[in-house]
């Protein structure tokens, strides 16, 4: 789960990580308040929406007065703002957060995520603030100092203090520099978070580290441990069909192709996007329904693919395990009769009462493209999509 760089300062408020004075709003009014409130002699205003990129897109503007704030906010807020991340289609600011200005003498890097590879939390800084830490790594990698925690001893003082002098702070910053990389690391394991950036960490000419900018992403496995979480998500920001596929325990992404797919298991999901590219086609969605599917929740992910306008044509790839053949069946034929299917569909089934299941379907009277193998569905697709 994400959450906005207003509500990741605010929990690093709390975990003592100093942020520049600010609020946020929702109207040009309020934000004019509080530019007022917080005093000053210039003022930031930035669009809160789950992206990054956000200056390249005019999403950051300083202004020089409290009516210039107001009327920046005006401008900003119910724009469709697209940046790098967002795609084409951009997405729209409902909230701008209102910061004092502040001059900067150094950027920095921080940031902790978790190394899949080691299965451990990795803390990661480098001097060179302000860009995209995936360019730099690809293009500087000797530019960025990581220390990877043992989970079972936690940051260590001297993995704190190697991070800091990695990044060049002066001396006279060090204790501040590893405070925050303890408390950076004591928030990221006590709110099993996947991602936690500061970029840019900055040194103001009042010689302050500040975190200008704050990035947060939760483990949605463990927000069941963290319910006033819940209460961060802000669901104006998710794809509306991902949103819904959520409410059903569906693993639904959606991507920008034109097939449909639904599979049970998500090796068996990356195999199915395979075939898909490889007979000519691309994938609309990530749907997997899990081994535990019910004819509801099949009903459910099915009339999810056809809310997709993209989708030219679906794919149903199953191998009947602990999720059984007739079930899916059952859910493919109970959605064809809610929802109307204007597109081809192609059931490839296997396994656990795959008769049983192929019988369904038959007697079904509904249009449905049956496949044999894993190669017959591609040769099938092709066809379908030709």
């Amino acid at each position: 789960m994400k959450i906005h760089e207003y509500q990741a300062k605010e929990l690093f408020s709390e975990f003592n990580i100093p942020v520049p004075p600010g609020a946020v709003a929702r109207d040009a009014e309020e934000a004019g308040k509080i530019a007022e409130q917080i005093g000053g002699s210039r003022w930031v205003v930035k669009a809160q929406i789950h992206a990054g990129g956000r200056g390249k897109g005019g999403g950051v503007r300083v202004a020089e007065t409290p009516a210039a704030v107001a009327e920046t906010a005006k401008e900003m807020l119910g724009m469709t703002l697209v940046t790098p991340q967002t795609g084409p289609q951009g997405r729209q600011v409902r909230a701008v957060l209102v910061e004092q200005g502040l001059g900067i003498k150094q950027e920095f890097y921080v940031g902790a995520a978790v190394d899949r590879a080691r299965q451990c939390p990795v803390l990661i800084a480098s001097a060179e603030g302000g860009m995209g830490i995936e360019e730099l790594a690809a293009s500087r990698p000797e530019a960025i100092v990581r220390e990877w925690v043992d989970v079972g001893v936690g940051l260590a003082g001297f993995q704190a203090r190697k991070l800091v002098f990695g990044m060049g702070i002066d001396v006279g910053l060090v204790r501040a520099g590893t405070g925050i990389f303890a408390q950076l690391h004591r928030l990221f394991e006590s709110l099993d978070c996947m991602l936690v950036e500061i970029n840019p960490l900055i040194v103001t000419q009042g010689n302050q580290l500040l975190a200008l900018d704050a990035k947060i992403e939760f483990d949605d496995n463990a927000l069941y441990r963290h319910k006033a979480l819940l209460e961060l998500e802000d669901t104006e920001e998710q794809d509306r069909l991902e949103l819904e596929a959520s409410r059903y325990r569906l693993n639904y992404i959606r991507l920008e192709g034109d097939v449909g797919i639904m599979v049970n298991g998500a090796g068996l999901a990356m195999a199915t996007m395979d075939l898909i590219k490889q007979a000519g086609a691309r994938p609309a969605n990530f749907l997997d329904v899990g081994g535990g599917a019910t004819t509801e929740m099949v009903t459910k992910g099915f009339e999810i693919i056809l809310g997709d306008k993209n989708v030219r044509g679906i794919l149903i790839n199953i191998f009947g395990g602990i999720l059984r053949c007739d079930v899916l069946a059952n859910g493919v034929v109970e959605a064809a009769k809610k929802v109307a299917i204007n597109v081809p569909v192609v059931v490839r089934l296997d396994g656990t009462n795959v008769k049983e299941g192929r019988s369904i379907l038959a007697r079904s009277d509904l249009d449905f493209i049956v496949a044999d193998s894993m190669a017959d569905a591609a040769a099938k697709v092709r066809q379908m999509m030709s």
